[in-house]
């Protein structure tokens, strides 16, 4: 379970980049990578160490206004989790 107070950072070894051929942010680090669908991709965005996760969420409610703020809350968490669990996030204590 992700602190919302952190300030989540991509590691060193992850680079968000775009992928022209498929139109598609990707996540890469060594030897693999994680294709991101646009949610994903504007909560990788965010993890610059700037931003604590309840900034994300109340930046993201005011982007994605149609969609409820605890959906938004759950999406960030869940790929906070995800991203923290493949080692790919520092500053999360």
């Amino acid at each position: 379970m992700i602190l919302t107070t952190v300030r989540p950072r991509l590691s060193l070894k992850v680079r968000l980049r775009f992928d022209r051929r498929t139109g598609r942010h990707l996540l890469l680090y060594p030897e693999r990578g994680l294709e991101l669908n646009d949610t994903a991709t504007a909560i990788a965005r965010l993890c610059t160490g700037e931003w604590t996760v309840d900034d994300m969420v109340d930046h993201l409610t005011r982007v994605y206004d149609d969609v409820a703020p605890d959906e938004i809350r759950r999406e960030v968490c869940g790929f906070l989790d995800v991203l923290a669990d493949r080692g790919l996030l520092q500053n999360m204590s």
